[in-house]
């Protein structure tokens, strides 16, 4: 919109007293007429049409009604504090802090000595506080002021970053540990041999070189395990997309890890054709991970079974069986772990590293997998992974039967060097 015209009445009366001064001076009046009707117009022509600025309804600031819904609306776990008195909590801070939190003096919602001073405190500000609603939590409460009276407090959780720094903390002392005792035994040996030679038998110093290697072995699995779990974990967000014939691999890293002097008391039994989505080599990994553990673990000459079906869920399902001493309750939920050992003094005699199922779980997490265990004292120990099937595009219904009505298969883990038996 814009203002209406308003006549240059200074101007316009002006221009009359021109022109009458110039009829008086003898020119026509015509002439005159005409000069003061173009001055006229010039002067109209050339006014501007300024428009007309409308006031704004909407109120300045926010309103309590805005500021309600903004806050409300946020993920981060917000509080409007009025005079150390909560007066808003959104619905993150109130599952955070309880329903009771509106109303309540903010240093009694918040009890922590640092957060106190800083609600205190009249200027922005923040805390790292510890333990807020459980043990371990860890949060950042920052304080924004409003004015005198009123500000906003953002609790800001840091327990996922404090509990990866406190992994990686834990992992770099585990893992210095783990490479340090096999080499202060190997440095211990040759100290021992090279210092004084003369003194010491054949039989000795064979026995001192049989625990050089055997320890340089343990030392050279540690280190191939820690790379093995390192690239798992550089990988694990890039999901494998070549399909993988999931029998003859588990069949074949079955025979690989079981080695000619284990393989017969390996079993591997198969209901149907099963293909996946995955990586080879990792695949590979993991079913080798397991047989090791499982005629490790087990009985001497007992055996070991790995049977692959189809879940309840339409999964390819692995399990792989021992008839050991089987694992205490208590210890299943860390199995996992890097380094846990249920018996750190067998494990090592026998060559663990601690890291195997700790690989297991990744190499499972990076295929979409789950992976389950499950044991009974003095009975034995089952792991299971499952993994989605991929089913080929386009494949017919009548390829799909024949795997579905393929025979079932037992098959004995041939040893090194024997043609794998056809399932």
């Amino acid at each position: 919109m814009h203002k209406p015209l308003v006549l240059p009445w200074a101007g316009l009366m002006i221009a009359a007293a021109s022109a009458i001064l110039i009829a008086l001076s003898g020119i026509p009046v015509a002439y005159s007429l005409a000069i003061w009707l173009v001055w006229s117009l010039t002067l109209l022509i050339s006014q501007p049409h300024e428009p007309i600025v409308e006031s704004d309804p909407r109120p300045e600031g926010l309103s309590r009604e805005s500021l309600i819904g903004m806050i409300e609306n946020a993920h981060s776990p917000l509080l409007l504090v009025d005079r150390k008195r909560v007066l808003i909590a959104n619905a993150s801070a109130r599952a955070l802090l309880g329903e009771h939190v509106v109303g309540q003096d903010v240093r009694v919602a918040i009890r922590h000595p640092r957060a106190i001073a800083l609600m205190d405190s009249d200027t922005h500000g923040e805390a790292i506080v510890t333990g807020l609603v459980r043990r371990k939590d860890v949060y950042r409460v920052s304080r924004y002021a409003i004015d005198d009276h009123t500000a906003v407090i953002e609790l800001i959780s840091k327990t996922a970053e404090s509990d990866v720094s406190r992994a990686h903390t834990d992992f770099v002392a585990n893992a210095s540990h783990e490479l340090r005792t096999p080499l202060s035994s190997i440095i211990g040996y040759v100290e021992t041999l090279s210092e004084h030679p003369e003194d010491i038998d054949e039989a000795t110093a064979r026995k001192f070189l049989d625990t050089i290697h055997r320890e340089a072995q343990r030392l050279q699995n540690l280190v191939s395990d820690l790379m093995s779990l390192s690239r798992v974990e550089a990988e694990k967000h890039d999901r494998p997309d070549a399909p993988v014939d999931l029998n003859h691999l588990v069949e074949r890293a079955a025979r690989e890890g079981a080695g000619a002097n284990r393989s017969e008391r390996v079993t591997f039994e198969a209901e149907g054709q099963f293909e996946v989505l995955g990586d080879t080599q990792q695949l590979e990994q993991l079913v080798r991970n397991l047989v090791d553990n499982a005629l490790k673990y087990g009985r001497p000459d007992s055996p070991v079974v790995l049977r692959l079906t189809e879940s309840a869920l339409g999964e390819a399902k692995l399990e792989v069986v021992d008839q050991g001493e089987g694992i205490e309750p208590e210890h299943l939920p860390h199995l996992t772990r890097r380094f846990y050992r249920t018996d750190p003094g067998r494990s090592r005699m026998s060559g663990g590293t601690g890291l195997g199922l700790a690989i297991v779980k990744h190499i499972v997490e990076r295929h979409h997998g789950r992976l389950d265990i499950e044991s009974e004292v003095g009975q034995g120990t089952t792991v299971t992974v499952r993994i989605p099937q991929y089913h080929a595009p386009g494949a017919t219904e009548d390829t799909q039967a024949a795997e579905e009505t393929s025979s079932d298969s037992v098959t004995q883990v041939p040893q090194s060097g024997d043609a794998p038996p056809a399932t």
